[in-house]
């Protein structure tokens, strides 16, 4: 009798995210609850914090007459709703940004603006991608480029078929571009001068160290992506996500000829997009611009798009909500990763994990220190995936033990940044990640197989980075 083999599938990304909201539910029931107490700080930029105070860790009781911390049946199914509602600004965002590509992409003019740059490209194809991920990674690591991409994913993946690569190429890009700049960050206001004011560390004394480590992991990030894209272009078959790209080529190169020219609507239409990317290039850096307004440039391009291709107001309408149903799936994978946070907060299981780090942390050698500090930041930002969120929480009670056992701040600092880095790099609690996989059609677990040769070189890099900054 011949007995079938089972093949084992990574089960769907909402169904993943819903059994790792159980699975942190019961650990509510197992891990002390515990909580330090907090103050209001204002940090050398001026902006305020609410900090650890360190030393201040105390159980909780798990039923008081405030309530049970033990998240049961009622709050797993809350949690859902409750991680959309927090994270409002994102799932907006997303759906604006989506029903106004839904708009622009209508119009044609991206899609023969592609296909025409492909054409030029060709044989030199390969070079999108060290200039477009050396440009994302530095906004990453200068001043915490991410969330910001997520409108680009059409466009990149739309230019990569037609370049003969895959989708997985143009998640490579964007995602592993962005993030790459959060691991060797520089100067970004989100992570790694968060953590140095919280710190107490002045200036940024080790920044030569932080742009050789940007340099190393960036080149190594485009090393890989240039050698995957090689790879999938010779070999479409050895791309995990060949049969996915069936049915992206069929919705992000729909026109059949490639000879079709520009129309003077679609040159105003593609300058327009390229002075809205330099406007909120600009925004970024120089006004601190954030979703809102970023959102408000797309959805004013858009409507532009619509006016200039001549849609008329219920076309445009039309094609508003198409795109947003392009782009409800990421929106509400972000929510949904959101409830793991809001089962942990509630069940008050994150101080106690802390204060079990710093317990274990304390009175260790110089060399494993760094080491497992790096590994708690990677276990931490499961649960926290929020790089300033992080920084606040974690700074004040573990950058003291460094000076307990000699080692400077600024590695404490460059652990967080590399543990929190990497771990958003492979975690399903990131939105971003899964934001990009939704719109890309990519499972979580061909993106696991895709970055698994690059991810243990990347955290080897980063402990030998973090032990060099303790030792300097």
């Amino acid at each position: 009798m011949r007995i079938a083999k089972i093949k084992w599938a990574m089960p769907h990304c909402y169904a993943l995210i819903f059994f790792i909201i159980v699975l942190v539910a019961l650990l509510t029931w197992c891990i002390p609850s515990g909580s330090f107490d907090y103050h209001s700080v204002t940090l050398p930029g001026g902006e305020t914090k609410t900090l650890v105070i360190p030393g201040s860790y105390h159980l909780l009781e798990k039923v008081s007459a405030d309530g049970d911390l033990r998240q049961g049946f009622t709050a797993v199914l809350a949690a859902p709703m409750e991680g959309i509602i927090k994270a409002a600004d994102v799932v907006a965002f997303v759906l604006i940004v989506g029903g106004a590509f839904g708009i622009i992409l209508r119009t044609g003019a991206i899609e023969r603006g592609l296909l025409a740059l492909a054409e030029r490209l060709a044989g030199k194809g390969i070079l999108v991608i060290p200039i477009a991920m050396t440009l994302f990674s530095l906004g990453g690591a200068t001043f915490g480029m991410s969330e910001e991409v997520i409108p680009l994913y059409a466009i990149f993946i739309s230019l990569m078929l037609a370049l003969g690569y895959d989708s997985m190429t143009a998640l490579l890009i964007l995602f592993l571009g962005t993030q790459i700049g959060y691991v060797g960050a520089m100067t970004n206001p989100f992570s790694v001068l968060i953590a140095q004011g919280v710190a107490g560390i002045q200036g940024n004394p080790q920044l030569w160290l932080r742009a050789i480590a940007w340099l190393v992991f960036t080149l190594l990030a485009i090393a890989y992506t240039m050698w995957y894209a090689h790879r999938v272009k010779c070999f479409p078959q050895k791309s995990p996500v060949y049969e996915n790209d069936c049915q992206n080529r069929a919705q992000f190169l729909s026109t059949q000829n490639t000879a079709v020219h520009f129309s003077r609507a679609d040159r105003v239409i593609i300058i327009a997009f390229v002075l809205a990317l330099a406007i909120i290039s600009w925004g970024l850096i120089t006004r601190g611009w954030y979703m809102v307004e970023i959102g408000s440039v797309f959805l004013a391009l858009g409507l532009f798009s619509g006016i200039v291709g001549r849609m008329g107001i219920s076309g445009m309408a039309d094609s508003f909500v198409e795109g947003c149903k392009e782009f409800v799936y990421a929106a509400v994978v972000i929510g949904l990763a959101r409830g793991i946070l809001v089962i942990a907060e509630n069940g008050r299981i994150i101080d106690t994990m802390l204060y079990g780090l710093s317990e274990m942390l304390e009175g260790l050698p110089q060399y494993a220190f760094t080491t497992l500090m790096l590994l708690g930041h990677n276990v931490i930002t499961f649960f926290v995936p929020s790089s300033s969120g992080e920084a606040a929480l974690t700074m004040p009670v573990l950058a003291p033990l460094g000076d307990l056992v000699g080692i400077n701040k600024e590695a404490m600092v460059m652990a967080y940044q590399f543990g929190n880095g990497l771990t958003n790099l492979i975690s399903p609690t990131g939105g971003v990640l899964l934001a990009g996989l939704s719109i890309a059609r990519i499972g979580f677990g061909q993106w696991l197989k895709a970055i698994a040769p690059l991810f243990p070189i990347l955290w080897i890099v980063s402990a030998v980075f973090a032990a060099i900054s303790a030792w300097v």
